[in-house]
């Protein structure tokens, strides 16, 4: 019974922590413009979807949530080679956002980044 009682505790926190890296998204992108803005956006995009792989995997361990956020952000990405995102985005804002539109480079780093980021602080909040 703990151990069901620590995964909902684990999700509820996970559930808190998305809704506040989406607030941070949208505030980093009003306030800051430019390439800081995007490049703080793209680690934010991780650390949503570090905290809603940990949402539906509450049992992972901090490193592994962070490889398969980033191995989503990757694809993700990558399939901004195809084109079909960049189509997709001209007619929905919602794909827009969650696929983003054109490939860049440096976006792969700043998904490491916020994968990096949101397993340290998984880490730390297991820690305390």
């Amino acid at each position: 019974m703990d151990d069901l009682r620590g995964r909902w505790a684990v999700r509820g926190l996970a559930a808190a922590a998305a809704a506040l890296s989406v607030a941070a998204g949208l505030g980093v992108r009003a306030v800051l413009g430019g390439e800081a803005a995007k490049y703080a956006g793209d680690a934010l995009y991780t650390v949503l979807l570090y905290t809603l792989v940990v949402l539906l995997a509450p049992r992972l361990r901090p490193w592994t949530a962070a490889a398969w956020a980033a191995g989503l952000s990757w694809a993700v990405e990558l399939f901004q080679l195809t084109g079909v995102p960049d189509d997709l985005a001209r007619h929905s804002t919602l794909a827009r956002l969650v696929l983003g539109s054109t490939f860049n480079p440096p976006d792969l780093l700043w998904y490491l980044a916020g994968a990096a980021s949101a397993a340290l602080a998984h880490r730390g909040a297991r820690a305390a």
